[in-house]
């Protein structure tokens, strides 16, 4: 077992030992049933002080091992999570409310960050440079030291340790701020999945807790690197916090993704797309699509079809049996979602599925003729709602597809894939797919989006990890020291 409960309930991770959060405890909801699964330690910003000197200590002996024992490390954990599938997964569907599916793409994707981390070690990490003095000159890449990681609730593995693993491999010591609505899957899991790993106590270190623990992250100055991935709300704030005490701070933020069905597509192939990007795991991915722009030719038979699709898909609680669609994570989540749904109608648009929900089951939902002002076609929804937009042209399109403010993911159905490579030229956006929806993961590929969205593709590729968690060091060796005139 990786998660036996008498390590790991009403605790903290600090230097290695399992301890009481200074701030008392975080009880674990399943919100399919509102059961309480369990207690996680509550960490507040005295625990951040103590793990951050810790981290110090850690991080210098760990980055002064040989490189291949740290991906050694990072192998045996990637193994360590094909061996937990099971259990790491039963966590997932129940404290995340995830469908089963989704369960093991998360356990699948954190294998892969692991193994693809496993590589940064032993690559190259510097090059020479000429001089004019004689002397040997190069600049190279080291750690940055401590970095601190925020991860949402959403899909708390898949967006900690797209982070955590890399940062670690490079030879950085890790101070985990999980979201306490699901600190057990985003935090202890990781937690225990690098203890098993071999990794030496104080290296990795979890504190679940609320906004001042991330603040005080931010603030502690032996923290050099924030990666932080959430709202765009709180992600400006914590940018604004990170540039007060010059520090980078890489963010992943909201995102209010256009698919873009051009009038030559084949409309079952894009409902087919469509179901999947706006109603996959409740519509809470950052990635999600969140305007379906759809051409007038096809515009009538694309909503029909999609409306259909949506109310054939079953919603419940995913650990009783095959659904669709399981929970929203609390009512907050879901009064909001409701919101937009309600005010989107007294805008103008048409409810032409779903737009109904049982505690925290909403079911999926298809609004039509959404006026590009609407709240369904302008906010980021992050539930199961596809608010449908139709368009005349290209000119058109891209007109709807770049009012927004979020610029993270971006699909375009076609026959002519050319013809969508160049229509996705002319719209600002992280992540480009030409005959799919806009939810897709890959741990060797970059991530990030532009404008409200984040500060581009800082997660994923050995690029863009090290870039993101490294220092660049300029550094000369001579063989004599040299005679300067005065």
């Amino acid at each position: 077992m990786l998660l036996d409960e008498n390590t790991w309930t009403g605790n903290v991770l600090i230097d290695g030992n399992w301890v009481s959060g200074s701030a008392g405890v975080f009880d674990v909801i399943e919100p399919a049933t509102g059961a309480t699964l369990g207690r996680v330690g509550r960490a507040d910003a005295a625990d951040v002080t103590r793990a951050a000197g810790a981290a110090v200590f850690a991080q210098r002996s760990w980055a002064a091992l040989p490189h291949t024992e740290r991906a050694g490390v990072m192998r045996r954990a990637g193994d360590l999570w094909s061996k937990f599938s099971d259990e790491i997964s039963w966590w997932n569907i129940r404290e995340v409310g995830a469908v089963a599916g989704m369960a093991g793409f998360a356990v699948h994707v954190a294998e892969q960050e692991c193994y693809e981390a496993a590589a940064l070690p032993g690559r190259a990490y510097g090059e020479l440079i000429p001089s004019e003095q004689p002397r040997l000159s190069m600049a190279r890449r080291v750690p940055a030291g401590v970095v601190g990681v925020i991860s949402p609730f959403n899909v708390p593995i898949i967006l900690g340790i797209r982070s955590v693993a890399p940062a670690l491999a490079l030879g950085n010591a890790v101070i985990l701020k999980p979201d306490p609505r699901t600190a057990v899957t985003g935090g202890v899991v990781l937690a225990r999945i690098f203890e098993e790993a071999g990794l030496p106590p104080g290296v990795l270190q979890m504190l679940p807790g609320t906004a001042d623990v991330g603040e005080a992250l931010v603030e502690h100055p032996a923290v050099r690197v924030i990666s932080f991935t959430g709202s765009t709300a709180a992600g400006r704030r914590v940018g604004e916090l990170a540039g007060r005490h010059l520090k980078r701070a890489h963010l992943e933020l909201g995102g209010n993704s256009a698919m873009i069905v051009l009038d030559d597509a084949d409309v079952d192939a894009a409902v087919n797309l469509a179901a999947w990007g706006s109603f996959f795991h409740q519509g809470q991915i950052c990635m999600t699509t969140g305007r379906h722009l759809v051409h007038d030719r096809i515009y009538e038979d694309f909503v029909e079809r999609l409306s259909a699709k949506a109310l054939s898909l079953p919603v419940g609680d995913p650990a009783g049996g095959q659904v669709a669609l399981g929970p929203l994570i609390d009512a907050g989540q879901r009064d909001k979602v409701h919101q937009l749904v309600r005010s989107s109608i007294e805008t103008g648009a048409v409810l032409s599925a779903g737009g109904e929900y049982e505690n925290l089951f909403y079911r999926a939902t298809v609004l039509s003729d959404v006026a590009f002002d609407a709240p369904a076609f302008t906010e980021e929804i992050f539930g199961p709602v596809a608010p449908v937009t139709r368009f005349s042209d290209l000119d058109d399109a891209v007109r709807l597809a770049t009012s927004s403010e979020y610029g993270l993911s971006l699909g375009i159905i076609t026959r002519d894939p050319l013809k969508g490579l160049a229509l996705a030229d002319r719209i600002p956006t992280g992540i480009v797919h030409i005959n799919d929806q806009t939810v897709n993961d890959e741990a060797n590929s970059p991530f990030g989006g532009v404008g409200s969205s984040g500060t581009g593709s800082r997660f994923g590729g050995s690029a863009a990890n090290v870039e993101a968690f490294t220092e660049t060091q300029w550094v000369t060796l001579r063989s004599t020291p040299p005679s300067y005139p005065f």
